[in-house]
């Protein structure tokens, strides 16, 4: 009898443990960021070194990947459940017969900046840029995207330049070095760098709401969390336990100085200068929600933009109302955590 009650005990342990595995592996979450060492990206890195995620008994997997289109066909691969990366990929996808929405708007200025070699004096204007060679992080990406736009504005038609995948960073810096592209389009701490050095100089700054509507029109809503609707749809619990750390951490950086928020990130970040890291992430503060709400007449925005170059948007019927949601961090802003 000693012993079956032992058994029996055991047995329950296991299965005890076995649910609670279970529960567990329920809250795991993959989530590919499109280079999350870029200050546009921050605030994926700094909810993971703050403890959010784990507050909300979650178990985050941060992946890296340079440029966000391949960051965005390993989520419709299905290898990864979300992305870190820019909006319009929401409303380009749905040209494609994709659905996908912004779960949590991390900004509301997409915080690149249109950048000159140095070598070329005689660029003045993205006019000037006909003929060149234009470095992009990915051809298909938010760079690309905002590249594109910005040259058709200018009167330059798509044919009269060309996009070269760069990435960012080091690689993004060597092009600009060794003269493979004449400008090209790319974030903090990358642009702080070259400024540094004098290699490069500002030709079109989207680091702002203000200046982002001087040169695009209206708010560009850029770096979001983006999911599959129907995974969202089918996992909202854990939706919103993303949606609750994401705001916890949006409120973090909005309450705190560059000095403090740079304080908490993996110090390869600094790339060797901590004080340019501070003053790059000081610049660039201001392009961050501090609630998570896609801003208002921002997706109209995306849409005007994408439809000004691009094949697969102009002239196509898009659902904005399916490119985001605010639901989720509504409820995380009305918690008061």
């Amino acid at each position: 009898m000693k012993l079956a009650s032992i058994i029996q005990s055991a047995s329950a342990m296991a299965m005890a443990l076995m649910l609670t595995s279970s529960a567990f592996a329920a809250d795991k979450v993959s989530i590919i960021v499109g280079g999350y060492e870029k200050i546009i990206y921050l605030p994926a890195k700094l909810t993971e070194r703050l403890g959010y995620f784990k507050d909300e008994g979650l178990d985050v997997e941060l992946l890296n990947e340079s440029a966000g289109v391949d960051a965005e066909n390993e989520m419709l691969a299905g290898a990864v459940q979300g992305v870190v990366g820019f909006y319009d990929h929401c409303v380009d996808l749905q040209t494609k017969g994709k659905i996908v929405e912004s779960v949590v708007q991390f900004s509301h200025a997409p915080g690149e900046v249109e950048l000159v070699s140095n070598k070329h004096p005689e660029i003045r204007s993205m006019a000037d840029l006909r003929g060149k060679n234009l470095g992009v992080t990915g051809l298909g990406s938010s760079t690309n995207f905002l590249t594109q736009y910005l040259m058709v504005r200018a009167g330059v038609p798509l044919s009269e330049f060309t996009t070269v995948p760069v990435g960012a960073g080091t690689t993004f810096i060597a092009a600009i070095q060794q003269d493979k592209i004449q400008a090209g389009m790319t974030t903090n701490p990358t642009v702080a760098r070259l400024l540094k050095t004098n290699e490069a100089r500002v030709l079109v700054d989207l680091r702002t709401a203000e200046k982002t509507r001087e040169a695009l029109g209206g708010p560009y809503p850029a770096a979001s969390l983006y999911m599959p609707t129907e995974w969202v749809e089918s996992h909202k619990d854990v939706a919103q336990k993303l949606a609750n750390a994401f705001v916890r951490t949006l409120r973090f950086i909005n309450t705190h100085s560059a000095a403090e928020i740079a304080a908490q990130m993996p110090a390869d970040f600094y790339v060797g200068d901590k004080d340019g890291y501070i003053k790059a992430l000081a610049d660039d503060k201001a392009m961050f929600t501090a609630d998570g709400v896609m801003p208002a007449d921002g997706p109209k925005t995306v849409l005007a933009v994408l439809s000004g170059f691009s094949k697969n948007v102009k002239g196509k019927t898009v659902d904005l109302s399916k490119t985001f949601t605010t639901e989720f961090v509504r409820k995380a802003n009305s918690s008061g955590r």
